[in-house]
């Protein structure tokens, strides 16, 4: 009886190690690399991290959805600094690479503002409304991009 149940348990180790490790390989086949992306999706990155936006999440959805090819998704710690983070984007990619959004949504409050650029989309949340919304669990089948730490 007790040869039965370590054989049972050694399967059980072995079946979840073979998960795990197939776990770990998908997980590294669904990350874009940050070179890949467009200019302008970086400089989105980039100013946003530049007005200390933190919990940068890109997700690359050009697989699975047909009206953007990314989502940047950042959190400021109040509706003025979220403000301010889209207002760097708007203006430095305007600036720099003469990319204007095509729609902006909530910038008024301030605790949800969506900058559309119709390649890609922006989302900056206050913290309460970026766990109540979870774009991250809705997009969860989407590759991430690997921001790099200097940003990020």
């Amino acid at each position: 009886m007790q040869e039965t149940e370590e054989i049972f348990e050694e399967e059980i180790k072995t079946k979840s190690l073979q998960r795990e490790d197939s776990e770990s390989f998908l997980e590294a086949e669904s990350v874009t690399p940050f070179e890949e992306l467009d200019e302008n999706v970086k400089l989105a990155l980039r100013c946003a991290s530049d007005k200390k936006a933190f919990d940068m999440v890109a997700i690359d959805l050009r697989e699975i959805a047909s009206f953007t090819e990314f989502f940047i998704i950042a959190s400021g710690a109040n509706s003025r600094q979220v403000q301010a983070i889209a207002d760097e984007i708007t203006e430095q990619l305007k600036e720099q690479l003469n990319s204007r959004v095509v729609r902006v949504e909530g910038y008024q409050t301030g605790e949800w503002v969506l900058l559309d650029y119709g390649d890609f989309v922006v989302h900056i949340f206050e913290a309460k409304a970026r766990e109540f919304y979870d774009l991250e669990r809705l997009w969860r089948d989407a590759k991430r991009v690997e921001i790099p730490k200097e940003i990020s």
